[in-house]
């Protein structure tokens, strides 16, 4: 019994010292920088000036000053806008796309898939410049719509927000199409054939059957969209700025703004704690939402 037990301890020991390394890395690339991020935004932490030499820790006077700056009232709604509008583009589209391509052949499905991965896999640059030259006054949108008679629109000045969101629509459509297809070819088709036979018509087959079976890998679809939209900053940037008068400043904007262009990196680093926060509340609806369904 005590050989037993005695090599169960060594059989223990050597499965440790085989994650030891795993550990490291997680420590080094994960837990620490997440120590040192709430650390340093309690601090007066910045690039350049007396500050700079001379780190202090200030408490909660960069949360005091993030809260009481309209701007970041500002960024917490166009955050929520680009988020929603994304989100709601994204997985429609998505799961149009995936729907109407399941029943198609094999050799459709390996020419059209590809055609969409282009989106997603394009760095975010490239999408902010193409659109941008899509969205310009003399760019192909207004070509398009002035064969209707529509006047030329500003689009990144006028309705710098819808741009911004159209061009992340696109950018991420493709990822949703792919779990939903995933998700789509694991569902029976004796189940919807069984269906019709009952009299279903397509709508009530998608709302009360295709639907119902694919609803956990809709919500995990958002919660990953969403983690990802809220990081979204490049194409942002290279689109608008941020402006025109912060229409389209979302929290990674507001606090590159403030850490790095503007030298502050403890101001920067407690926005940062902010998209964090936020993060972290969707992510517990999201477990709520999901877990409540389950029970």
């Amino acid at each position: 019994m005590f050989t037993k037990q005695k090599y169960g301890i060594v059989e223990e020991l050597k499965k440790s010292v085989l994650l030891l390394p795993a550990v490291i890395v997680l420590l080094c690339f994960f837990i620490v920088p997440i120590i040192l991020t709430i650390y340093y935004s309690f601090t007066n932490l910045a690039l350049s000036g007396s500050n700079a030499q001379n780190l202090q820790f200030v408490g909660l006077s960069n949360y005091k000053r993030m809260l009481t700056d309209p701007t970041t009232i500002t960024s917490i709604k166009n955050t929520l806008i680009f988020l929603v509008g994304s989100l709601a583009g994204q997985t429609i589209l998505g799961f149009l796309i995936a729907y109407f391509m399941k029943q198609k052949a094999r050799v459709f499905r390996s020419v059209v898939g590809p055609c969409f991965l282009i989106g997603w896999v394009m760095p975010e640059i490239v999408v902010a410049l193409c659109f941008m030259a899509f969205f310009k006054e003399n760019g192909t949108l207004n070509a398009i719509l002035g064969i209707v008679g529509v006047r030329n629109i500003s689009w990144l000045y006028e309705h710098p927000m819808i741009s911004v969101i159209i061009a992340n629509i696109w950018h991420g459509t493709a990822f949703s199409m792919l779990n939903f297809q995933s998700a789509l070819d694991n569902v029976s088709g004796d189940i919807e054939e069984a269906a019709r036979v009952d009299g279903a018509n397509r709508v009530q087959v998608l709302w009360k059957i295709i639907i119902p079976c694919i609803k956990d890998t809709i919500a995990t679809n958002i919660m990953l969209n969403t983690l990802s939209t809220l990081g979204v900053y490049g194409l942002i940037y290279a689109m608008t700025g941020g402006g025109p008068a912060n229409k389209t400043t979302t929290l990674p904007i507001y606090m590159y703004n403030q850490g790095l262009k503007g030298m502050q990196l403890g101001f920067g680093t407690a926005i940062g704690m902010l998209i964090l926060f936020v993060g972290v509340i969707c992510s517990i609806l999201y477990t709520r939402i999901l877990g409540t369904k389950e029970k």
